[in-house]
């Protein structure tokens, strides 16, 4: 379809989804998160895709939240304002839960809401010399919608200073503290992009997307009784998949398995 804020488009089994509003530093308003949250749905959905790639057009990876709309909001009801944030707070479920994987490719500065978008990837490279914000509170607001992604990317601890400073943070101090996984000079940016899209669209694309589950499920649980008994499961059930019976006959007979040929 065509978008009015958004690039989409498909090459190799990687699709990119590009954020395509420079001339606000691709701040998000109703028209953006929507098409967000239709454009991961829909690629979360097609077999033609086995990875994503988030990126963004111009200086600026993503500001938040687009000035305007937020001024708009100013003027709504109650009820209003919460059908809104929940339909801010869907678009990162979306993402989140997307069952291909999601790599951001941060070519410049990401503030607020746009560290949501991040924290809700699986894979973050940023360039050298991008800032990152968490900015809300110097406007007298929370990041609240975002906020179980960040504090899940960054950890407990930091995000008590973060949250409450508003102070920026670099690239490495990003990669440091768990937000980014890559940090490469601009020029390496594409290059250390398509190495990692290669890498995920070589793999069973169902050991993808149940091993993304894995971690999100799996996270943070007790290792007890219970946990053990649902790992057991999980890997008996992914042994006796196709896919899974597939990838131990084609390493056993030196060939390439059936999702790369």
């Amino acid at each position: 379809m065509d978008y009015q804020t958004l690039l989409v488009s498909v090459t190799d089994k990687v699709a990119t989804v590009t954020l395509n509003r420079p001339d606000v530093r691709n701040a998000f308003n109703e028209t953006s998160i929507a098409e967000l949250t239709l454009a991961f749905d829909e690629l979360g959905h097609d077999d033609a895709v086995r990875a994503i790639v988030l990126a963004a057009n111009g200086p600026a990876f993503c500001a938040g939240a687009d000035l305007n709309w937020m001024k708009q909001m100013a003027g709504y009801s109650d009820a209003e304002n919460q059908a809104d944030a929940m339909r801010l707070a869907s678009m990162l479920r979306t993402i989140y839960y997307c069952p291909k994987p999601v790599v951001a490719r941060v070519q410049g500065d990401c503030y607020a809401g746009g560290m949501g978008l991040v924290a809700a990837c699986d894979v973050v490279v940023a360039a050298e010399g991008v800032n990152f914000c968490l900015s809300e509170v110097k406007l007298g607001l929370i990041p609240a919608t975002i906020s179980p992604y960040v504090i899940k990317a960054m950890g407990e601890q930091v995000a008590r200073r973060y949250f409450l400073t508003a102070e920026r943070f670099g690239a490495l101090d990003a990669k440091r503290m768990g937000m980014a996984h890559e940090v490469v000079v601009p020029e390496e940016l594409d290059a250390t992009i398509a190495a990692i899209a290669k890498a995920l669209v070589t793999n069973s694309p169902n050991a993808v997307r149940e091993a993304k589950r894995l971690v999100r499920e799996v996270s943070g649980m007790p290792i007890d009784d219970a946990m053990l008994a649902d790992t057991a499961e999980r890997i008996a059930a992914i042994r006796a998949s196709g896919e899974g019976r597939e990838g131990v006959a084609s390493f056993l007979e030196k060939r390439k398995p059936s999702w790369l040929t």
